[in-house]
């Protein structure tokens, strides 16, 4: 299916082409079949003989409604211009044109309507003169009549070529279907309806209404019952989980944690823009109040009155809500912007929104530093390269930076500091995850016990001296742990022994049991030596020491895989490998 808004002056014969083309009436409200004028968004659909299933989301003409309007063109990737032409280019027609033009569109067909009533040539003209500057320069034109149906097989025509050149959606996308209407069905209850321009609706799946969880009850498109509908298509949603007063046109259902709410943007403005004070926003079809803050001479920032799910690269306009006009188009360039709190912050901003034209997921780095692959891809711009640790990716600057600032807080501690924990270094450095403290240490630094300390870190010479005459001690009985009385004489004890463990010159294989770091393979290979299975006595024996080391010893053994207790005070010895 595709999807086509219509688009032009009030009473140019925009729905009565849908009618003539669908044999559908398009205008749903009493009110407006009796004043013979659209005041809301109309419907209706048809199958091309070339097999093509066009939906047309019929818009009002008059400038009262304009609102109304672009709440229908927002959410469309082609329009069906209209033109009458026995009247001509009207305001209108370029109020229109210029909504067109600022939200991107760039697919579309220009109809010369009424052509039974006045030759269709000089509006044909007309509307050429007037696209050209414009993204629908050089689009297909045909004339008919409504009214007599001449020029109808040349305008289906027209369409089926207009629906073979309009880009494939996405399927697989996540889905922001930007509501256009809500009603109750009895005894099915809510219905919203939109245009879903990317992903896939299926029957059973949750969505996100505001800070509401749905599931959709039901799909219809075409007037038909599916179990699912992809992009793009005009969709009805039987929606469970929201009453009819929950919702409201220009919300939008979304694919859960696939969006970022944002209620402050940073967007590029179309140029020439001197508009001063607030606006309206309007995109997809949502129309919010916003506070303009311009930053450069086409980029500012907008504070919106309520948060909408946006991305890097949406298009949207701003209209002036006094004076009922357009006064500029948008493109967005960041959902999350950075707070501007310090003087010069503006400026700063403006210099780095100007160096890109639209941004990729390399320059939203920049601006933010960290972002995990999630909130990249939900800001509009999946990531690229590798991650620096689990989901988390990193500007490469921003990166060297923080390397730097933790390696100089360490490097300036004292010697017999114990470091640093991971935590307090994040907390250090403002980092959202402990992870990424994790993965900032490298050589020369290093994780012991879950502090951060400079790797290999000599001993100052007394600490040395102490663990030389220590390991005198145990030169022929390197099981023979020292005692308390022994480690104070020699000043191994608090932070001193803290630092002779950290450095790896000793250590401690239990409470106050501490010895030369190759003890433990000195033991394995004894122990190995031992028929099994072998008691504690045993192998205290055989490694000349008290029961008081040997207990331990045989845990960190058991530990490493090395022995293993059988269940009745007895160990036995692991096979190698």
């Amino acid at each position: 299916m595709h999807v086509i808004a219509t688009a032009g002056h009030v009473d140019h014969g925009k729905s009565t082409l849908v009618r003539a083309l669908t044999g559908m009436e398009p205008d749903r409200w009493a009110e407006e079949r009796r004043r013979g004028m659209t005041i809301d968004l109309g419907f209706a659909w048809t199958t091309l003989r070339s097999g093509e299933r066009i939906a047309f989301v019929d818009v009002p003409g008059h400038e009262r409604f304009i609102t109304n309007m672009l709440a229908g063109v927002g959410p469309c990737p082609a329009v069906m211009f209209v033109v009458a032409a026995d009247a001509g280019w009207q305001a209108q027609s370029a109020e229109h044109l210029a909504a067109l033009d600022a939200l991107g569109v760039r697919h579309g067909l220009a109809v010369i309507t009424r052509s039974d009533l006045a030759d269709p040539e000089p509006a044909r003209e007309q509307v050429r003169r007037r696209l050209r500057g414009t993204g629908l320069a050089g689009i297909d034109t045909v004339a008919v009549s409504g009214r007599t149906r001449r020029g109808l097989g040349d305008l289906e025509a027209a369409l089926a070529r207009l629906a073979a050149a309009l880009p494939p959606s996405g399927t697989e996308a996540a889905v922001r279907l930007w509501i256009d209407r809500i009603f109750t069905v009895k005894g099915a209850g809510t219905v919203v309806t939109g245009t879903l321009t990317g992903g896939t609706l299926r029957v059973g799946d949750e969505l996100d209404a505001g800070p509401r969880r749905v599931r959709i009850r039901g799909l219809q498109t075409f007037g038909e019952q599916a179990e699912q509908v992809r992009a793009t298509a005009r969709v009805a949603v039987n929606l469970r989980g929201a009453d009819r007063g929950d919702l409201s046109r220009g919300m939008a259902l979304v694919t859960p944690g696939a969006w970022l709410p944002a209620q402050v943007i940073d967007v590029r403005l179309d140029a020439g823009m001197n508009h001063r004070g607030d606006a309206v926003l309007h995109i997809g079809s949502a129309a919010v109040p916003v506070r303009l803050r311009f930053l450069g001479a086409d980029t500012a920032r907008l504070t919106l009155g309520r948060a909408l799910p946006l991305r890097t690269g949406d298009r949207g306009l701003l209209r002036d809500p006094g004076r009922r006009e357009i006064v500029a188009g948008l493109r967005v360039l960041d959902v999350r912007p950075p707070a501007l709190r310090r003087r010069g912050a503006a400026a700063a901003r403006a210099a780095a929104l100007a160096a890109v034209d639209l941004p990729d997921s390399a320059a939203l780095l920049r601006w933010h530093g960290l972002l995990t692959g999630g909130e990249l891809t939900a800001m509009g711009c999946p990531p690229a390269g590798r991650p620096v640790t689990g989901d988390w990716y990193a500007d490469p600057e921003h990166w060297s930076s923080l390397a730097r600032r933790l390696a100089d807080h360490v490097s300036r501690r004292p010697a017999l500091d114990p470091g640093i924990t991971v935590d307090a270094a994040a907390q250090l450095l403002g980092l959202p995850d402990r992870r990424l403290a994790e993965a900032l240490v490298t050589p020369p630094l290093a994780v012991e016990s879950g502090r951060i300390l400079p790797a290999g870190r000599s001993l100052p010479p007394a600490i040395a001296a102490a663990v030389a005459e220590l390991a005198g001690d145990l030169a022929e009985h390197p099981f023979s742990a020292p005692t308390a009385e022994r480690l104070d004489e020699l000043g191994l004890t608090g932070r001193t022994l803290a630092a002779a463990l950290r450095s790896g010159a000793l250590t401690s294989v239990g409470k106050n049991i501490v010895l030369l770091p190759d003890a433990l393979d000195e033991a394995a290979r004894r122990i190995a030596r031992l028929p099994s299975p072998f008691t504690v006595s045993q192998a205290r024996l055989a490694l000349d020491t008290s029961r008081r080391v040997a207990l331990p010893l045989l845990e960190c053994l058991d530990a490493r895989g090395v022995t293993r207790r059988t269940g009745d005070g007895l160990r036995v010895c692991r096979p190698p490998g």
